[in-house]
């Protein structure tokens, strides 16, 4: 059908409603008339159906007329409709639905429409329209941070910047430290599960697999050059004060051992996160009794861990997909270098 064609079928529609409500309407003073002269209702619908045919009232509706009329109503038109209300645009109606959401933002559109009682359209139209509102769901963020320590974020960045700026060696003398979990067995990617196909070979198909539940925490210190020092947490161990600072001597070691340079100019310089562990008090006294100097990190804020970025994914690239029995066979299959 065309689109054109569809305004003149409304009109159309519109036409014989009309036409149909006055005819109704003569039917009712007939109804009204035949009430008057003593007719029961039967004989009312009976003379209906031989004056107007298939035109007629329904059953229904000429006893419900005859029932208005016997009960002394005097007109032949239609109740009036209360319709829409005409106070749902109005100011005050949006003001209204401004303060009901001021008050509680998660209420939905049905509950508002409830309370300020308009149509789930109308305050929809209001919501989005009037008051320029979606309605969206919150951005996850690992924590909602406060003045105070956003604050602090953003004086270690700009001292950090300040000192890549001032020293170009700076970079080069931060050691990295940071921790991970290892698998026994970690699912290959989807380019290394990938095949070459011909076009008349069937559909290559692979089950849904799980990572093992043996595993184990490897800490691991790196600088530009590479690998400083790296150590597996013995199981049921838990990465503490005490051990850290076990960790943080063999750490020492290594770091006089492969760079000499740093160790001796005491050049080089920690960087690690704030975990509970490398704030601890313990922790820091013996950073301080051994003259280690520590980069600020920011509170919260995983992006400056650039080991999850350039260590710890090139690391398990390789073992994944590949099963270990037990753990020693995963630390002696590949150790990183």
């Amino acid at each position: 059908m065309c689109d054109a064609t569809l305004p003149f079928i409304k009109r159309c529609n519109v036409l014989s409603a009309i036409i149909e409500m006055a005819e109704f309407r003569e039917q009712r003073a007939c109804i009204k008339f035949c009430f008057k002269l003593g007719k029961t209702a039967t004989e009312c619908y009976e003379m209906l159906k031989t004056a107007f045919g298939e035109e007629a009232m329904g059953h229904s509706q000429t006893f419900q007329w005859f029932s208005r009329f016997k009960a002394g109503r005097t007109s032949i038109d239609n109740d009036e409709r209360s319709g829409r209300q005409v106070s749902s645009s109005m100011p005050e109606m949006i003001e209204r639905m401004r303060q009901i959401i001021h008050k509680d933002h998660r209420r939905t559109n049905d509950e508002v429409s409830m309370l300020v009682g308009i149509s789930h359209g109308t305050c929809h139209k209001i919501l989005t329209e009037d008051l320029k509102m979606r309605h969206v769901a919150s951005k996850f963020v690992p924590r909602l941070l406060s003045v105070d320590q956003k604050q602090q974020q953003l004086d270690v960045c700009l001292d950090l910047k300040e000192n890549a700026a001032n020293d170009p060696g700076f970079l080069s003398n931060v050691i990295k430290g940071d921790k991970t979990r290892v698998y026994t067995y970690n699912l290959e990617t989807k380019t290394q599960s990938s095949q070459w196909k011909s076009p008349g070979s069937p559909q290559l198909k692979k089950a849904r697999q799980e990572r093992s539940n043996i595993k184990s925490m490897l800490i691991c210190f790196f600088d530009q050059k590479g690998t400083v020092h790296k150590e597996f947490v013995p199981p049921g161990q838990a990465v503490n004060a005490a051990f850290y600072v076990e960790v943080l001597k063999c750490l020492q070691e290594n770091v006089q051992r492969k760079r000499p340079n740093q160790w001796r100019n005491n050049t080089w310089l920690l960087h690690h996160d704030n975990a509970p562990a490398h704030a601890a008090l313990l922790t820091r006294q013996f950073l301080t009794n051994n003259n280690m100097t520590v980069v600020p990190h920011r509170l919260y804020l995983p992006n400056l861990a650039t080991s999850d970025f350039f260590l710890f994914p090139k690391l398990k690239m390789k073992l994944k997909g590949r099963r270990f029995q037990t753990l020693e066979e995963f630390k002696q299959s590949r150790r990183p270098s």
